[in-house]
């Protein structure tokens, strides 16, 4: 039996791919700050890229800790999510920026983005701008990941106006499970009022030490209450992730036969094999 409880599926190498695109957008999104997003986003990208999928990273945290972890400068960039938000003029291809990892490209965000979430409030249509933003490069792509702030706000619901799917990463830690109920209700929300195609991919468990009884318990509640909602796949606590990020790259290629790389790839195949991604 695998953490979740469950029997734990072989899940399959997936087929390569013929050709690229349309991109599937999911949005990684919880609105309690550190339990896993950025880590997941990077993580999960890397795997899917891997397995020949081209990956678009989209920061949309002000705070630009994707960025980084990706080994892009904040603090230099000419176009950002925030220009390409804002100033129609700007196309995302201005934007993108390449990585030093194959099939993995990111649109990068510094602190500017955070003005979008007043500026927005009087723009016309002002949910559907990362849409729109979206609109010039999904072709080029099999996935676009959108790392979304800790917050239920205009940015938040922008990405899930954008989105297919949502991957819910959820700290197993007791504190963490409260939140959830009012992140599932904005997604039922925006479902109903502005984009009924929306779906929740799955609710990831992650900073998971199966030695404690405490994660142990938050999961088998997390089961409980969401059923087969939750991924199989869980990613469990290491420094590892941290190191990778300081070093500014995936735990992929960091420590490739590391535990944590193993549970990314495992989440990526599962990803595939549920529908999440071709």
């Amino acid at each position: 039996m695998g953490p979740t409880g469950r029997p734990l599926s072989e899940f399959p190498v997936p087929e390569p791919v013929g050709s690229h695109g349309p991109a599937r957008i999911i949005a990684m999104c919880n609105q309690k700050g550190g339990v896993g997003k950025t880590t997941t986003t990077i993580n999960l990208g890397a795997a899917l890229a891997e397995y020949g999928r081209r990956v678009l990273m989209v920061d949309f945290d002000p705070q630009g800790a994707l960025s980084v972890g990706l080994g892009v400068n904040p603090h230099g960039l000419e176009h950002s999510v925030y220009s390409l938000l804002m100033d129609r003029r700007v196309d995302a291809r201005d934007v993108l920026a390449p990585t030093r990892f194959e099939n993995m490209d990111v649109l990068p965000a510094n602190i500017d983005l955070s003005a979008a979430e007043v500026q927005l409030v009087n723009e016309v249509a002002r949910e559907q701008a990362l849409s729109r933003a979206l609109r010039r490069v999904a072709d080029d792509y099999d996935v676009v990941l959108v790392d979304c702030q800790p917050s239920l706000g205009l940015l938040t619901v922008n990405a899930l106006t954008a989105a297919h799917g949502v991957i819910i990463p959820l700290e197993c830690e007791f504190f963490a499970l409260r939140g959830v109920a009012l992140l599932v209700e904005t997604i039922e929300k925006v479902q109903d009022r502005l984009n009924p195609a929306l779906s929740i991919d799955g609710i990831l468990a992650t900073m998971y030490d199966g030695r404690t009884l405490h994660s142990r318990e938050v999961v088998a509640r997390v089961v409980e209450a969401f059923g087969p909602q939750v991924f199989e796949t869980v990613i469990g606590r290491t420094v590892k992730f941290p190191d990778a990020s300081v070093a500014a790259e995936p735990i992929t290629t960091y420590a490739p036969s590391h535990t944590g790389a193993e549970a990314y790839r495992t989440l990526a195949r599962e990803l595939v094999a549920r529908g999440g991604v071709a």
